[in-house]
């Protein structure tokens, strides 16, 4: 595994969002989602693809708090241009679960 400094880590900007939309995304390589997410007053709504059909209905998303990275430049996914990435982890059989926070935080809280 390789190293980075604490200074490498504070570049990047995780954040607390809301899942405000979430729509099909017929178009993917793998069955995904598209997600807006409410980052808060500073940041605002952005953007995501998640591949996070196995495990989360849409129904159950809006409203869920998760972790995304807002500061990745933009990256063409097919016809979708994501603005942030948000977390997971690969389960025991490779589908993603969310990271979420287990407490209710302000939209746009930095990871410390």
């Amino acid at each position: 595994m390789e190293t980075i400094s604490f200074d490498d880590f504070l570049k990047v900007e995780l954040r607390v969002g809301k899942i405000i939309s979430v729509e099909p995304f017929p178009k993917a390589k793998k069955p995904a989602y598209i997600l807006k997410v409410d980052f808060g007053e500073e940041i605002g709504v952005k953007k995501s693809s998640a591949q996070i059909t196995a495990l989360y209905d849409p129904e159950e998303l809006v409203g869920k708090l998760v972790v995304g990275v807002v500061n990745f430049p933009k990256k063409q996914i097919g016809p979708v241009m994501p603005e942030c990435l948000i977390t997971g982890f690969h389960d025991e059989n490779g589908d993603v679960a969310l990271c979420i926070p287990d407490k209710p935080v302000p939209l746009g809280t930095k990871i410390l």
